[in-house]
């Protein structure tokens, strides 16, 4: 049956693949966002899915220029913002993009009359940084990390997570726009992309010993 218009940021990405590979399944029509859509090693494997070559659209984007994701979220009913600007080693700097990142992609939502959701990938490091924090005390939408303690324990990307999403939450509510945030933690499993996603490789590299070789 078909389905409607979504977009996908980050389609090339571990989740976002996958994301998209239901999408299609489900009948929808599926817009992703990448920064090279000529890139085959990166897109390929998108362009192998189930019903890829008649209802998928890659586009360019680029979470640090300003309307970029416009021409990508017109007419979409749906945007799935998975996109990061996380590389290589956190730092202090990652802050600011992270946030910008995410107001510019939510900037081109607003402009968008069809939209009815967006749902943001946070992750758990937006709300487990937490003092005394308690295992057995559910975290709920009131839960934050403690910017103080991430400061504290260097966490950068702990930080921009939690700085991003609560810059989301607060244009979303001011510009009355349906949001809902997934906050994943581990993300591990089969992969669509030729390469692992960070996480899969950090447990590859304590299975094999290497992380906690470096940490000596």
């Amino acid at each position: 049956m078909a389905q409607g218009n979504v977009c996908v940021t980050g389609a090339s990405g571990f989740l976002a693949s996958w994301l998209i590979k239901r999408l299609l399944l489900s009948g929808y029509h599926v817009v992703g966002t990448v920064r090279d859509p000529g890139n085959d090693t990166k897109v390929a494997h998108l362009w192998n899915l189930q019903g890829a070559k008649e209802r998928l659209r890659l586009v360019k984007a680029e979470l640090t220029e300003d309307g970029s994701f416009d021409n990508a979220i017109m007419g979409c009913e749906g945007v799935f913002h998975m996109a990061s600007l996380v590389l290589g080693q956190p730092t202090r700097d990652m802050l600011k993009p992270a946030v910008d990142g995410t107001l510019n992609v939510l900037r081109s939502c607003k402009k968008n009359p069809s939209l009815k959701r967006v749902v943001l990938t946070s992750s758990t490091s937006a709300v487990r940084v937490r003092p005394n924090l308690d295992p057995n005390t559910p975290l709920d939408e009131s839960s934050w990390s403690s910017a103080e303690l991430c400061e504290k324990l260097n966490g950068w990307y702990s930080l921009s997570k939690t700085l991003a999403e609560k810059a989301a939450w607060d244009f979303c509510n001011e510009n009355q726009i349906n949001l809902v945030t997934v906050l994943p933690g581990f993300v591990v499993g089969p992969s669509l992309p030729p390469t692992l996603c960070s996480t899969a490789s950090d447990i590859l590299g304590l299975l094999q010993g290497k992380i906690y070789k470096a940490m000596l």
